[in-house]
């Protein structure tokens, strides 16, 4: 048997905690490990067991979801996040994105997509919907200059960063060898040294950290 997964859940709505708490309840290796009604709640029982996954709302009494996002991200760097919120506008999605959420859904979500944001986040460490990848999307395609939330502790060298800008640019393999003058293969090893280096396992996981570090503009 694999590994079981145990949840929290920060709602301030219980009829909304009792719907995910049924959903997941015949999910194999999920299992509820509390339930909080409010940020402050939630931060207290954070202390006292910490999950594997925090499905969060955003807007909650006491510590919101985006200041509670920022306290979590300074004390429990390893402890996946996962946004659920009635609210799908691209600035809050990104938003929640770059203060470290690894997964951003709204409450249409059903139970099948919120147990794969759950396994994904798991196994990849982000979980990227369609509605994250256009809300990405667009500030890469805007070049929006990102707000720096977490200390750029690695660094990455010239050519790694024009990898990155690369790859953010939606570049082959093949289209990246070209412009650094490199071979594909050694493309593949720097990309792939770049994931280990900043600590991700996805090209995804590598996107974000470029725009949390402003690296991507």
């Amino acid at each position: 048997m694999e590994k079981l997964i145990y949840l929290a859940l920060a709602d301030d709505h219980k009829i909304f905690r009792d719907g995910i708490r049924m959903a997941m309840k015949n999910r194999e290796f999920i299992r509820i490990l509390w339930e909080a009604e409010d940020g402050k709640d939630m931060m207290h029982k954070l202390k006292l067991k910490k999950p594997d996954i925090l499905i969060m709302d955003i807007k909650m009494p006491q510590t919101d979801g985006v200041k509670a996002l920022q306290l979590i991200r300074k004390e429990y760097e390893d402890l996946k996040v996962v946004i659920l919120s009635m609210y799908d506008d691209k600035e809050t999605i990104t938003k929640m994105m770059e203060y470290g959420a690894n997964a951003y859904l709204t409450k249409t979500a059903d139970a099948d997509e919120i147990y794969k944001a759950i396994l994904t986040c798991m196994n990849e460490d982000f979980y990227f919907n369609d509605l994250v990848n256009s809300a990405v999307l667009l500030k890469l395609q805007h070049k929006k200059a990102g707000r720096k939330f977490f200390a750029n502790t690695v660094k990455l060298n010239e050519k790694e960063l024009r990898i990155l800008k690369l790859i953010s640019e939606d570049k082959t393999t093949e289209e990246i060898s070209e412009d650094v003058f490199l071979s594909p293969r050694t493309v593949e090893t720097i990309r792939q040294n770049m994931k280990t280096k900043v600590g991700v396992k996805t090209i995804a996981g590598l996107l974000m950290y470029g725009i949390r570090n402003n690296l991507i503009e």
